[in-house]
């Protein structure tokens, strides 16, 4: 192992500076502190049907943390924290046990989707943990959407695609979320073949002004058509994209110009 040209005294200082700029004294266990004691809190999104009457038949669960001033941060403010120390498995299984227990109430929103980390892809337990969770709760798998970003769907292919299969085998949808800003091809929808496909807010909010964009979600719908899933549009945030977005032929919405993300009892609570 190599060894730190950096002094010790220096190594020290910066551990303790480091804890500073966190601001936490001891990050790791503050972090296991949160979800042990159940300090973080659930938010959640709409997302809204463009055809029919205009439900919200899907809500995307988002998470704050409560800091120790009773301020709620925002996922900026600690979710870099638990991917640093590794601890995103945790707070994964922490989303999906809440998520789950939420749906078990039978809420008004019938569908819930949530995010599935980089690390949590090759954590063994995480699937098995959920449908054990599911069973105990009464709730139907296919009540659940797992996200997985598009950036884990082009750097990690195989893990991906395992992941996706344990999944569906007990019955639960799958997500790629911000399609469009990372892939030149649309090649990996067809080897997925998720349930949904969100497509990235750049992409959306460009529809606009950009012929390429237009033309981009034009091949993702003829595609969606052929192959069978479905598209959320993402990053929504005036009228006129969300009219361009139902003529398009996309199937549901989200975005501020929606509705902005609220505690999840205010969203899909009766």
């Amino acid at each position: 192992m190599p060894q730190s040209n950096v002094p010790h005294d220096v190594e020290v200082l910066l551990r303790e500076l480091n804890q500073d700029f966190m601001g936490w004294d001891d990050p790791p266990n503050r972090l296991l502190r949160a979800v042990e004691r159940d300090e973080l809190v659930l938010y959640a999104q709409p997302i809204l049907a463009l055809r029919g009457d205009g439900a919200f038949p899907m809500a995307e669960v988002l998470v704050r943390l409560q800091d120790d001033d009773a301020v709620f941060l925002p996922p900026g403010g600690f979710l870099p924290l638990f991917e640093h120390f590794q601890l995103m498995p945790k707070l994964d299984r922490w989303v999906a046990r809440q998520s789950v227990a939420r749906l078990a109430r039978t809420p008004r929103v019938p569908r819930l989707c949530i995010n599935i980390s980089t690390q949590t892809l090759s954590d063994p337990a995480f699937v098995p943990e959920l449908a054990s969770e599911l069973a105990r709760s009464k709730v139907s798998p296919g009540s659940l959407v797992i996200e997985i970003s598009e950036h884990d769907v082009l750097e990690r292919p195989d893990v991906v695609t395992a992941f996706m299969a344990s999944l569906r085998a007990m019955g639960c949808k799958v997500a790629i979320s911000g399609f469009g800003r990372l892939s030149v091809s649309l090649s990996p929808l067809t080897t997925l073949r998720p349930d949904f496909v969100k497509v990235d807010g750049g992409l959306v909010r460009g529809l606009h002004s950009s012929q390429s964009s237009r033309k981009k979600l034009s091949a993702m719908v003829n595609l969606a058509k052929a192959v069978g899933f479905e598209l959320i549009g993402e990053g929504v945030e005036t009228d006129e994209t969300l009219a361009q977005l139902r003529e398009a032929g996309v199937d549901y919405a989200q975005g501020f110009g929606i509705q902005v993300p609220a505690p999840i009892s205010l969203i899909i609570d009766h």
